[in-house]
């Protein structure tokens, strides 16, 4: 019964944990870019009473044995790249990335490499592209902003530029795109950018990666999926608490016997 106690106190910590995961993925429903997390289980160590296929006479083996599990923990946060919905914006400098693993790549105020799906990008005081955050591309990509009478950006990341008084626009510039061997890999580091890992593995170009401009991916979450889950993990819960109630009570009628 004291088992009992500590393996259901797992399974509560461990749907607490799903249920703040559910939330975050909740939370950011309508942040651009956003990837949704998905939590993983596995079972802790087992206390083994009987080893299957043990001896149990000198002709005869123990065909099934008898092991007692010690509850459940967390294993990983599988990120889900899918792709999320898309919305239209008729803003040249939004562009949306068109494969599910491909990431722009930003150089941030300490000039660390991150990497980004956000791509609702502006232009600095500089006429740099940068994030909402300031963060320039990588690499950099300056727009003669002042001249410029006419902005378009290929589905290759191409930036052409038609300036007052030309008839053909001039090329200015290329957004690079990147993947990785494993995207989920790599580590959320919040403001919508990650960090590149050992399990994520080197950047690569993405040679067939393409975009389109005028356009954001926003959040891959499902409210009605999240919520399907969110329930699960409550009742997941309620279960476990009761099973503690369950073997309080009977810790409780084993005290209460008299001689």
């Amino acid at each position: 019964m004291i088992n009992a106690l500590w393996t259901s106190a797992t399974g509560m910590r461990a749907q607490q944990f799903n249920i703040d995961t559910i939330a975050n993925n909740l939370a950011n429903v309508n942040t651009t870019g956003f990837k949704k997390a998905r939590v993983e289980f596995q079972d802790l160590l087992y206390q083994t009473i009987r080893a299957p296929g043990a001896q149990s006479t000198q002709d005869t083996i123990i065909p099934v044995g008898i092991q007692l599990g010690h509850g459940v923990r967390p294993s990983a946060t599988q990120r889900m790249f899918s792709l999320g919905n898309v919305v239209e914006t008729k803003n040249v400098f939004d562009l949306k990335l068109d494969s599910p693993y491909s990431f722009f790549k930003v150089v941030d105020d300490k000039q660390n490499f991150l990497y980004t799906r956000d791509g609702s990008f502006k232009l600095d005081d500089q006429g740099q592209l940068v994030t909402s955050d300031g963060f320039s591309l990588d690499p950099a990509i300056t727009i003669p902003a002042e001249s410029a009478a006419e902005i378009t950006i290929g589905s290759d990341g191409t930036i052409s530029v038609r300036e007052d008084g030309q008839a053909e626009p001039q090329q200015v510039g290329q957004v690079t795109i990147y993947r990785f061997a494993n995207p989920s890999g790599l580590q959320s580091v919040g403001q919508n950018f990650y960090r590149a890992t050992v399990a994520s593995g080197v950047e690569q170009i993405d040679q067939f990666g393409t975009m389109t401009s005028g356009f954001l991916e926003i959040s891959n979450v499902e409210v009605v999926e999240e919520m399907v889950r969110l329930i699960t993990g409550q009742r997941a819960y309620e279960a476990n608490s009761r099973a503690i109630m369950a073997s309080d009570d009977m810790l409780s009628t084993a005290n209460s016997i008299r001689r």
